[in-house]
C-alpha cells in the first residue's frame, strides 16, 4: 500500500492549483490533499444524526461521548425524528461526504425501503457503512394468563385456536411485527396482528392483557419479566442475554431462524473517503468496547459489536435479503 506524505507550508498566489497538479504528478491521491487542505480530520464538530429516541439515543450518546474525547472534536447527537426515521435517513444520504455528518442507523434504515420503494434513499447505494457498533436482542413475551411457557407450547396453542391469539407491535413493518410474521411463517400458525403507535405502547398493551404476545427489545422487557407482569418464552438471538439468563434462545426452543436483533450502525454518506471511514471505524469500535461503555450496554441488555466497514456493509445487505423475504411472503405493505 502506498503511503501519502503530508505536504505543509505556504503556497504562493494560485498555489492551490499548483499543489494539486504536483500531487497528481507525484501519483498522490487528491482525496488526501482535499482532507489536508483544512487540516487533519476532524478539525470541526461532527454531527451524529438520530432517527429515533429510545435505544438509538442511548447507544448514540454513549458513542458520541467517547468519540468526542478520542477524536478531539465534539460529536453532537442530533435528533431528527419523524416519518419513521426517514427524515434523518434522507438528510444524511444528501449530506456532504466529508465525515462530518453521520447516521446512527437502526433496522428501519433497511426495512423502510423494502416496505416503500418510493422513500428518498437506498440503504446500499446512498451510504458508506462505518461499523455496526451495538446490538440489543429482542425477546418474545406473553401475558401471564396465556397458558404457554415455551415457543412450542405457544405454537401448539395457536394451532388449536387459529386467529384467536393476538400479538402487538409498534406498527406495520416494525421489527416486532416482522418478527411475529416470521414466527407465523416458520410455525405455520395464524395470529391476529394489533398494531400500536410504538413498541412501548404495545408492551403496555401486553401487560394490560389487550394482546397475548409481543416481541420487544430485551432491555424493555427484562424489568417486567422479573416482576411477573410478563412471561418470556425466548430470546430471538444466537445466545442468551445476561439480564434474563434463564430464558432460552429461539434456537434452543427449536426455531433457529427466528432471529430479531435491534442493531445500531454508524453510516456515512456515499463516497466518504476511505481514510475517514477507517478512522471513524477504528475509533467507534474502540469506544464501544471500552469497559465503561460495555458495562452500560450490558446493563440494558445489549452488547458492543466490532465490525470492519466491509463487514458492516455485508451485514446490511444480509438484513435486506432476510427481511425482504419475510415482507414479500407475508404481503406486508407500508401504511
Amino acid at each position: 500500500m502506498k503511503t501519502t506524505r503530508c505536504i505543509r507550508g505556504r503556497s504562493p498566489a494560485g498555489g492551490a492549483a499548483v499543489l494539486a497538479a504536483a500531487l497528481l504528478c507525484a501519483g498522490l491521491p487528491m482525496a488526501g490533499w482535499a482532507q489536508g487542505q483544512g487540516g487533519e480530520f476532524p478539525n470541526r464538530p461532527i454531527r451524529l444524526v438520530l432517527p429515533f429516541a429510545g435505544g438509538t439515543d442511548v447507544v448514540a450518546r454513549l458513542l458520541a461521548q467517547r468519540l468526542s474525547t478520542s477524536l478531539g472534536q465534539q460529536v453532537l447527537a442530533d435528533q431528527r425524528l419523524g416519518a419513521g426515521g426517514n427524515i434523518a435517513h434522507e438528510a444524511v444520504a444528501r449530506a456532504a461526504p466529508d465525515g462530518y455528518t453521520l447516521l446512527m442507523a437502526a433496522p428501519p434504515v433497511v426495512l423502510n425501503p423494502l416496505l416503500n420503494p418510493k422513500v428518498g434513499f437506498d440503504p446500499v447505494r446512498d451510504f458508506t457503512p462505518v461499523a455496526v457498533v451495538a446490538a440489543i436482542p429482542s425477546v418474545l413475551v406473553v401475558h401471564p394468563l396465556v397458558p404457554a411457557k415455551s415457543i412450542k407450547e405457544l405454537v401448539a396453542l395457536a394451532r388449536r385456536n387459529p386467529d384467536k391469539l393476538s400479538y402487538g407491535s409498534g406498527g406495520v413493518g416494525s421489527t416486532p411485527h416482522l418478527a411475529s410474521e416470521l414466527l407465523k411463517s416458520l410455525a405455520g400458525i395464524r395470529m391476529l396482528h394489533v398494531p400500536y403507535k410504538s413498541a412501548t405502547i404495545a408492551l403496555t398493551g401486553a401487560m394490560a392483557g389487550e394482546v397475548d404476545v409481543v416481541v420487544v427489545a430485551s432491555s424493555s422487557a427484562a424489568p417486567y419479566v422479573k416482576n411477573g407482569r410478563l412471561r418470556a418464552l425466548a430470546v430471538l438471538d444466537g445466545k442468551r442475554v445476561g439480564s434474563m439468563p434463564e430464558v432460552p434462545t429461539a434456537a434452543e426452543a427449536g426455531y433457529p431462524q427466528l432471529l430479531a436483533v435491534n442493531w445500531y450502525a454508524v453510516l456515512a454518506p456515499r463516497d466518504t473517503p476511505v481514510a475517514i471511514v477507517e478512522r471513524l471505524n477504528a475509533e467507534s469500535v474502540k469506544a464501544m468496547n471500552a469497559p465503561e461503555t460495555r458495562e452500560r450496554l450490558v446493563g440494558i441488555g445489549g452488547e458492543p459489536m466490532s465490525t470492519t466497514p466491509a463487514q458492516a456493509a455485508a451485514f446490511i445487505r444480509d438484513e435486506m435479503v432476510r427481511w425482504g423475504k419475510v415482507i414479500r411472503e407475508a404481503g406486508v405493505k407500508a401504511e
